[in-house]
This record gives C-alpha cells, sequence and structure tokens, in this order.
C-alpha cells in the first residue's frame, strides 16, 4: 500500500503539469505519499519518496530523451539511460523530503504535517540551485493559469507559491492520518471534526489569496505604469536540420528579413528574433550582419537577434550562446551571453562518468556560460533577455529587475522538443517572470509559443506551434517593483532554516 500511495503521488504531480494536466490535481498531489510517511521508517521513506519522484518527473522530463536521440546522435536506449539518470538524481529531492518528513512523523506524529510544506519548498530550493540548477516544473508551475492564486508570486515569488499548493496536501494527509486506525496497543479517542480544522484553514487562507489575487488583477494598475512600446515577435519555423542547410540557409535569412520588415511596417518599434535564429555567427559573417543593420538603419527600429558567438580573445577559444542588440543606428549596442546552460543540449554534466555517451558529448559540449547579467538598451530604457530554459531561473530575472529592466524578454528555440509537453511547460513557466517581477514579457520562439504576456500573468497573445508567425502587439516599460522584485526568495531561505530548525529540535528531543 505505501508504494501505491507514493506512485499515485508522482502520478497527480506529473498530471499538474501542461499539456494533459491540470492545475487541480497539484492541490492533493503530495497527500497520498504524506500519508504513507506517517508509518515508516527513514530508510523505507527515501524509497518512497524516490518512487514518488521518478513518476513524477518521467511524467514531465520524458521528451529530454527524445532530444538526445535526434540532436545529440546518440541510439535511443543510450538516450533513455542518460535521460534516467537525469530523473533519477531529480528524484532524490521528493526522497530526502521523504526522510525528513518520515522524521518529524516519528517524532512529532500527524502534527508534524504542519511544517510539510516548507520542507518541500527547502528541497525545491536546493533542486533549483546544487549543480548548477534544474528548477524545471516546481510545484508552483502548476498554477500559472490560475490567475487569481498565482498573483501570490508577486509577494512571496514561485517557492511561495509552492507552498501553498503543498499546504493543501499536507492539511487533507493530516486528516486522513487522524482517521486512521491507532497502532497496535494504543487507545485513541475519535477525532471528530478537529481532524478537519487544518484543512478549512488552509483552504481559508487559499481562498483569501484568490480573492487578493483577483482585487489585484481588477486594480490592473501595472498595465497603466510607464511607457508604452510596439513590440514584433518573429516566428520562422524553422526545422534544427534546415538551419545549417547550405541549400536552406539563404532562404531562411531572406525569410526572417521580411518577416522583420513587416513587423515594422505594421508598427513595431522593437523586433526580436528567436535563439539561434540566424543560420550564421553574426559576428562572422559581416554582409549577413549588414543587412540586419541596414534594416535597423533603416527603419531606425532596435532589432534583437539570437545567434551563436566566438570569443578568440582567451587562450581556448570559447563559444557562447549570445543575444545581440542592433541599434536604431545599426550598431551593436549591446551583447548578452547566456548564463544558464541547457543541461544535454549545451553541456554535458559529469561528462567524464558519462563516457558511454560519447555521441552527444561531442555534440553539445563546447559552450561557455556567461558571467553577467547584461541589460539592453531600448528607447531610454533597458530590457532584459534570457534565454531559452534560464528563463525558469527565478532569481536571475529578478537580478536583471533589480539592475534596472524595465521589460522582460526571452528568446527561444523550442524546435528541440517536438511535439511534446514541454513546450507548454516552458512558455507557462516563463509568464510566472511576469508575475513575480511586476513587467510585461514577450517571447519570440522559433516554433512558438511567441507572444506577450502582462505583468499579472495574462496572455494577450500568442501564436501556435509549428507556423510561421508575426506578432504586433504592445507591451509597456514599468519601473514600479514588486515585494517580491524587492525581498527575492526570502521565503525559500526561511523554509530552508525552519526545516532545519526543526530537525535540530526532533535530534535534541530524541537525545534527550
Amino acid at each position: 500500500m505505501p508504494f501505491v500511495l507514493a506512485a499515485t503521488s508522482g502520478l497527480l504531480l506529473a498530471f499538474s503539469f501542461p499539456s494533459v494536466g491540470h492545475p487541480a490535481f497539484a492541490w492533493a498531489a503530495l497527500a497520498p505519499l504524506l500519508l504513507a510517511l506517517q508509518r515508516t521508517t527513514v530508510r523505507q521513506a527515501f524509497t518512497l519518496g524516490l518512487i514518488t519522484g521518478i513518476v513524477y518527473f518521467t511524467g514531465t522530463l520524458y521528451w529530454i530523451t527524445r532530444v538526445m536521440t535526434v540532436y545529440g546522435g546518440l541510439a535511443p536506449v543510450v538516450a533513455g539511460l542518460v535521460n534516467a539518470l537525469l530523473i533519477a538524481y531529480l528524484a532524490l529531492y521528493p526522497a530526502l523530503f521523504a526522510m525528513v518528513m518520515s522524521r518529524f512523523a516519528s517524532a512529532l506524529g500527524p502534527r508534524s504535517l504542519a511544517v510539510a510544506p516548507f520542507v518541500w519548498v527547502a528541497t525545491e530550493l536546493g533542486r533549483s540551485h546544487i549543480m548548477t540548477g534544474f528548477p524545471w516544473v516546481l510545484l508552483g508551475y502548476s498554477q500559472t493559469t490560475v490567475l487569481p492564486v498565482a498573483q501570490l508570486a508577486s509577494v512571496l515569488g514561485i517557492y511561495g507559491l509552492s507552498g501553498l499548493v503543498a499546504s493543501v496536501s499536507a492539511a487533507l494527509a493530516y486528516a486522513a492520518a487522524r482517521n486512521l486506525p491507532p497502532r497496535s496497543g494504543v487507545v485513541r479517542r475519535t477525532p471528530g471534526m478537529a481532524a478537519y480544522r487544518p484543512l478549512v484553514v488552509t483552504i481559508g487562507v487559499v481562498v483569501a489569496v484568490g480573492v487578493w489575487g483577483s482585487a489585484r488583477m481588477r486594480d490592473n494598475a501595472l498595465t497603466r505604469e510607464g511607457e508604452p512600446i510596439t513590440v514584433g515577435l518573429i516566428q520562422g519555423n524553422v526545422d534544427q536540420a534546415d538551419k545549417w542547410d547550405e541549400r536552406r540557409a539563404s532562404g531562411i535569412f531572406r525569410e526572417y528579413l521580411d518577416m522583420t520588415r513587416r513587423a515594422i511596417t505594421d508598427g513595431a518599434q522593437v523586433v526580436l528574433w528567436p535563439e539561434s535564429s540566424i543560420p550564421f555567427y553574426f559576428e562572422e559573417d559581416r554582409p549577413g550582419a549588414e543587412q540586419i543593420r541596414a534594416i535597423a538603419r533603416e527603419t531606425k527600429t532596435p532589432i534583437l537577434i539570437g545567434s551563436d558567438q566566438i570569443d578568440r580573445s582567451t587562450p581556448q577559444t570559447k563559444y557562447y550562446n549570445s543575444a545581440f542588440l542592433v541599434r536604431p543606428d545599426g550598431v551593436t549596442g549591446a551583447i548578452y551571453r547566456k548564463m544558464h546552460l541547457v543541461p544535454f543540449g549545451e553541456y554535458v554534466p559529469l561528462k567524464a562518468l558519462l563516457f558511454f555517451a560519447g555521441p552527444l558529448v561531442e555534440a553539445v559540449s563546447d559552450f561557455s556560460a556567461g558571467d553577467a547579467a547584461v541589460l539592453l538598451p531600448v528607447r531610454g530604457h533597458f530590457i532584459s533577455t534570457s534565454i531559452c530554459y534560464e528563463v525558469v531561473y527565478p532569481g536571475l530575472v529578478r537580478q536583471m529587475v533589480a539592475g534596472g529592466a524595465d521589460l522582460l524578454t526571452t528568446i527561444t528555440n523550442d524546435a528541440w522538443f517536438g511535439r511534446t509537453s514541454a513546450p507548454y511547460q516552458h512558455f507557462e513557466q516563463a509568464s510566472m517572470r511576469a508575475i513575480e517581477n511586476g513587467r510585461y514579457l514577450v517571447r519570440a520562439a522559433n516554433t512558438g509559443f511567441s507572444g506577450i504576456v502582462d505583468p499579472y500573468g495574462r496572455v494577450r497573445a500568442r501564436t501556435a506551434l509549428y507556423e510561421p508567425a508575426i506578432v504586433v502587439g504592445e507591451a509597456r516599460f514599468v519601473r514600479v517593483r514588486t515585494i517580491y522584485s524587492r525581498i527575492g526568495d526570502v521565503f525559500a531561505y526561511a523554509s530552508t532554516l525552519l526545516t532545519l530548525g526543526v530537525l535540530l529540535l526532533v535530534r535534541r528531543r530524541r537525545v534527550e
């Protein structure tokens, strides 16, 4: 029975995210696991948490196998093995959560469930930072489209939202645990309604958050702040196999130029191309780069483009995934180098140990990480850009807002993902950054989804997948700061300290 409960939690977590899931599953997702942990040893708890994690991450990260097979050159069996290793590593965090909660349960009984949301947040914080971090599908992201509740992220960030969602599971588990038959030889009173009081209180908190969030959205103040700007987003819909095909390259580039001119004709005051969109190195191909610069000069329109970059200024040549801002005078105004690289896409973690994945290592291990959150000047303001996967790092985007970014942009190439749930997950996780920081977010994606998200997470425009598209719409430069953008992940770090404090308390009581 405990193994079934652990697997059920994993399934509920997996089905809390798009494209086949629903946010409602998230609120009860951890309850089965927490109930199973009420009567386990720490060793058994590790196994149960591992089961939950493996099911959870297999259901949400299955698409990585395809990426490594199609674009990494690995045999399907080897790609599956590498992805299994990543999933097993990520499953260690739910396993750690389970071990800690089992220890608390043995010392405190069902009362220990009061700290379960904080323990879960602490493990999510660890997953976001250890070994460069992998903060994909954090529990709070399940609520990105539940906008009244998602407004909590403007105060406590994504981790605060995770804690709120986990609290409902904890309250459900408490009610169920109080109604479990007593251990042998133990006489216990029938709990009655007392078992449900935490659930009633927790639901009350969720309702209060939703009411406050709805009022915040109705007020709509951030959409009236600052200077408006019309953005143009170019979605070329170029297959990865075609971009570097010399027979297709010139046609692809001409299409991007034509789409840019059409966007500017339709009123775009700044144009964004996707990540690695041009079929050459921007700084290495002067004729190609000059055509982009010419459009910027002729139309007095800044253009943000994604391109790989070669740095030969160091003893060993380095390659960067970069974003170049071409100013209205045609000069390169700023260059941002991607700081968080994609594991198994742009670098291979622990590649010395993954000797059996030789083709993958050779294919993706050339990129270096940037070391500065460079902002880009546009029309008297600064904008940020996050390249692809790094938009799921809340601290990085917040750092850019703290540095003066009035508009968030992200450029990505999601062609790697294919027709899986990954593009849906990616777009919603990017949208959360708009809510956290109270900024418009505009996104140019090679194959979709491209779109405009307002500071409350409302999607003002979004393209379809795998179709060429041009989006022209209004965003605004916003300078007002949310509470989260000022205090950062205080809730997550406080949750970690609370977890450690309770661990010390429980250990001291055990010694006494």
